[in-house]
């Protein structure tokens, strides 16, 4: 599977309708998903959100809610389905991450569509987990098998309220969906996490341990986690990268653990150039995604499946 062509590219005459074309194609769809982790559906009709909504809506599967989640990323719904990517800057970079692993709830497949294709850069950056892990047995053994046994903890200091110019910025109020403190604490030891109380009304919460290596039902293992995203990303007001993430034994992963993973990661790493009308599905335990920084405008909208 390592030698298939990836992502898999699926191109249509432009006045192909992508609902219908899903609808009845959904079984090679998924054959090539599986294969490789991410589908490229180009040239077909899609005008707009609504109909990128449809899109999302033949293929067949429950919606996974952006206000449900756990994201930390600043999102704005569009359609009940479908909400923009990030509203992090243009010059933001958004590094390899797999959506939501760092926390307990977390979609299985991720849709994107372009609406209007950036003027310079704003490639999405994309990567095989399954691959970048067997370079990882291969070149770091020792470090795979720690992450593969210890797992990862996640700490995040949440604001009070939205910041959009972080990654990380979602209120806390946001992410777990509570008005008050009492509320956020009842969610938060539902889910297992530790947290803290700042005095400028930040919640600081760390998860409970968490995989960093997921194993596919073909058998296939993956480095499922947001660690390079993490590692590299999760630097703003409130936040160090190096104080975001630990083994789940609280050892710290250091600049030396994460150099090589990051290397390979990038030497793996295809740029998913956007063209507008563009939809790219991808299988969230497979493949890593990303953004790279952009100049003028760029509108791509996403959707999650559970």
């Amino acid at each position: 599977m390592a030698d298939s062509e990836f992502p898999a590219i699926i191109l249509a005459n432009g006045s192909t309708d992508l609902a219908g074309y899903i609808a009845a194609n959904k079984a090679q769809i998924d054959e090539q998903l599986g294969a490789v982790g991410a589908v490229l559906l180009r040239g077909f009709a899609v005008p707009d959100a609504p109909a990128f909504d449809a899109a999302v809506q033949s293929y067949g599967a429950d919606n996974f809610a952006y206000a449900e989640s756990l994201s930390n990323a600043v999102r704005v719904n569009v359609t009940q389905r479908v909400f923009t990517a990030n509203e992090a800057p243009p010059e933001t970079s958004i590094y390899l991450h797999h959506e939501m692993a760092q926390t307990p709830i977390y979609p299985s497949k991720l849709f994107f569509y372009c609406e209007i294709a950036p003027g310079e850069g704003g490639a999405t950056p994309i990567c095989r987990s399954d691959i970048l892990l067997d370079r990882m047995a291969t070149e770091t053994p020792e470090l795979l098998e720690a992450f593969a046994t210890k797992g990862v903890r996640y700490t995040n200091v949440m604001p009070a309220d939205n910041d959009a110019g972080s990654g990380q910025g979602r209120s806390w109020k946001s992410t777990l969906n509570a008005e008050t403190k009492d509320a956020a604490e009842a969610r938060l030891a539902k889910l297992g996490y530790t947290h803290e109380w700042l005095d400028n009304g930040s919640l600081r919460a760390t998860t409970p341990i968490l995989p960093a290596v997921r194993q596919l039902a073909d058998g296939r293992r993956t480095f499922f986690n947001q660690l390079i995203a993490a590692f590299r990303g999760w630097s703003d007001s409130r936040n160090t990268a190096h104080k975001s993430v630990c083994f789940g034994d609280d050892m710290p992963i250091t600049g030396a653990d994460m150099e090589p993973v990051i290397a390979l990661s990038d030497a793996l790493t295809y740029d998913l150039q956007w063209q507008a009308g563009d939809v790219a599905l991808l299988d969230n335990y497979l493949v890593m995604h990303g953004r790279r920084p952009f100049a003028g405008k760029r509108r791509v909208l996403a959707s999650l499946v559970a």
